[in-house]
């Protein structure tokens, strides 16, 4: 993992999850496959690769902003009991809204998308270093509120992970690993909504006492 300056831990573990996003766009098998249906409802192969390719996407403008947002950042739980895609239905038109720009940027074509990916993150590695220390919040147009900087990626590690899956698994490959430092972030979320959702008993039995969940075996 490159180093950026101890100010950029969170910085640069997205910068290297987005690298392996970048190569999974390139593999052969995702291109073979991108008119076909993929493992998510209403996705075709295409669709949830635009949709990848959308968390490194939506990280440019940051460089563009000329300093912090005026509102105080809200803390990172708030962010995903605010989202309304959290707990819509799969019709809902925040999801569907979703799909379609996910379709939108499928039809550049898979070249197109993963070189567009690459571009702009490399544009990022240039750009998040120079960003100064101070520089802490983000404003999310689309949801009307402010993150932190290092939340803001931590939700793009968050999407690249689950969705670096749903595609491999689409195709028929393994997803490339997430580099440790982003693995631990997106680990920590996903640990912290999955109590918040299920309570404590359900995600501490999973990890450690699977044997005590209905219907499973013990796994470790």
């Amino acid at each position: 993992m490159s180093d950026h300056g101890g100010f950029m831990t969170i910085r640069n573990a997205y910068l290297d999850a987005a690298a392996q996003a970048v190569t999974l766009l390139a593999a052969p098998e995702v291109r073979a496959a991108w008119d076909g249906p993929s493992a998510l409802a209403e996705l075709t192969v295409g669709g949830l690769a635009g949709h990848l390719g959308y968390q490194i996407f939506s990280v440019t403008p940051v460089l563009a902003e000329q300093g912090d947002a005026p509102e105080a950042p809200i803390p990172l739980l708030e962010h995903y009991a605010r989202a309304r895609w959290v707990s819509a239905p799969l019709d809902d038109v925040v999801n569907a809204g979703i799909r379609t720009k996910g379709e939108a940027f499928a039809a550049e074509g898979a070249l197109a998308l993963r070189e567009r990916a690459r571009t702009e993150l490399a544009e990022q590695r240039v750009g998040l270093p120079r960003l100064p220390p101070e520089r802490s919040t983000v404003f999310l147009p689309q949801t009307g509120w402010a993150l932190s900087l290092d939340d803001f990626l931590v939700t793009r590690m968050l999407e690249l992970a689950v969705h670096m899956d749903d595609l491999a698994v689409s195709v028929g490959i393994a997803a490339p690993p997430l580099p440790a430092a982003a693995l631990d972030p997106v680990l920590a979320l996903l640990t912290r909504l999955s109590v918040r959702r299920h309570g404590q008993p359900g995600p501490l039995r999973a990890l450690a006492r699977a044997e005590r969940l209905p219907g499973a075996i013990n796994a470790l």
